[in-house]
């Protein structure tokens, strides 16, 4: 039995091509000559290494969430206190969508502008929503985490100081995507801190 001829790309390193196109351009806009320059790959070695385009931007939208969401994840965690977890994790994010290294704002927020629209394949619209809806849910456990360490006043809504949280965070990522700059998205952080109620 003969063996296929090995692949000449490193898969690894075209799915972070694809990634950076994705963030930058959004499922829709991201043109499958735009995905394969960057990956330098042909279209036949990006459907058998990766599937068609939906399954690409599946696996993009995961690396995406391990390599960066997990991040901000860890920043909200790391702090035994709430209000500085919630603070170094908005922090963290307003490093990373301004990064000059990478395209601005957030993958899943660029991605989710083209939610409900046409064109748009169900099951991405569908991780999409999932992706905003886990951001809301993690604000909201490390909150209600808070209330009961005593960190929070016992009477806090926690589900909509998360909400609020992960709103800010959104906006943010909308900012820095206009091209708004880490010092006014920083003091931004300042402001949304300030809501954080008081014990």
């Amino acid at each position: 039995m003969t063996r296929g001829r090995p692949r000449s790309f490193d898969p690894d390193v075209a799915l972070q091509a694809a990634m950076l196109v994705f963030w930058r351009d959004g499922f829709r806009a991201a043109s499958m000559a735009a995905l394969t320059a960057a990956m330098g790959i042909n279209k036949p070695s990006l459907y058998a290494a990766f599937g068609d385009k939906e399954q690409l931007y599946q696996k993009a939208l995961a690396r995406y969430a391990a390599r960066h969401g997990m991040a901000h994840y860890r920043a909200l965690h790391e702090q035994k206190d709430a209000r500085r977890a919630v603070e170094a994790c908005l922090r963290s994010r307003v490093d990373d969508q301004t990064d000059p290294a990478r395209p601005r704002g957030c993958f899943e927020v660029v991605g989710s502008a083209d939610c409900g629209t046409p064109g748009m394949p169900q099951s991405v619209d569908d991780a999409l929503r999932g992706a905003v809806r886990a951001q809301a849910a993690m604000f909201e456990a490390r909150l209600k985490r808070a209330v009961a360490l005593g960190q929070l006043p016992p009477e806090t809504d926690y589900r909509a100081l998360g909400v609020y949280f992960a709103t800010v965070a959104s906006g943010l990522a909308v900012q820095a995507r206009a091209g708004a700059s880490r010092k006014s998205l920083m003091a931004v952080v300042d402001s949304a801190m300030a809501a954080w109620p008081a014990r």
